[in-house]
């Protein structure tokens, strides 16, 4: 039996399709770059949480963070989109939670995003050598003044990179959303799919394959940004 590839782009080219497809590329990126803003500003604090000299406060953090990596991302967006829902139902005293599930995906995001960024940011301080934080206490700094001054400038180098490739791993993982509902690139290419199977029986995979490289297109994007930002600040 014999595949016509060529059907997948027929139909990708067909009325509004690919346009759709855009607009489910957008949808996964936004999920995606709305959770990485907000994972990086709460990943600093909790990575200068993890750095504290409170033994209750690391304590506090590493649960955090081994709780996220333990449970899968599939099972958090169910946990926050239905059973959250589900909760404020059952308990009268709680305000009524009626989530989207663009937004419950953004929640979920952040929570994985913000454990991932405290884990890169505990690391990038403490690769900062120790001499350093001695030097400029020498000098006079106080506690603060030498995190502004010596040790934040420093982390951020070693730290973007990094930021950029858990930002291709999280635009990667938006075609989980799909599974409570949200239109994004995926869904959008099954929907096609399903609409003309009888005009188009073997569209289904040049449509996946199509899918697959826009997804590696702006992920090699992203991640050709890492590695010139890598190498450029080894040489510098």
């Amino acid at each position: 039996m014999e595949i016509d590839f060529s059907q997948g782009f027929q139909l990708l080219f067909q009325g509004r399709n690919f346009a759709r497809m855009m607009l489910g590329l957008w949808v996964s990126v936004r999920i995606a770059l709305v959770a990485m803003i907000l994972s990086i500003v709460l990943g600093t604090l909790v990575g200068i949480a993890m750095r504290s000299t409170r033994s209750w406060l690391r304590a506090i953090m590493r649960v955090y963070l081994e709780f996220i990596r333990i449970m899968p991302p599939l099972v958090l967006l169910f946990l926050v989109y239905f059973d959250l829902t589900r909760l404020s139902d059952l308990n009268p005293a709680l305000p009524n939670i009626n989530l989207s599930g663009e937004t419950a995906a953004i929640i979920v995001f952040t929570l994985w995003g913000t454990a991932e960024m405290g884990d890169l940011v505990r690391g990038s301080i403490g690769s900062v050598p120790r001499h350093q934080y001695e030097s400029a206490r020498a000098l006079g700094m106080s506690g603060g003044e030498v995190y502004r001054y010596v040790v934040i400038p420093q982390a951020v180098r070693r730290l973007v990179p990094l930021t950029v490739n858990l930002t291709t791993r999280m635009i990667k993982t938006t075609s989980l959303v799909s599974l409570i509902g949200v239109v994004e690139i995926l869904k959008v290419a099954e929907q096609i799919i399903d609409a003309s199977r009888f005009e188009f029986p073997d569209a289904s995979l040049g449509i996946y394959g199509i899918v697959f490289v826009i997804y590696f297109i702006v992920c090699y994007i992203i991640s050709s940004y890492a590695r010139h930002l890598e190498r450029k600040w080894a040489l510098a």
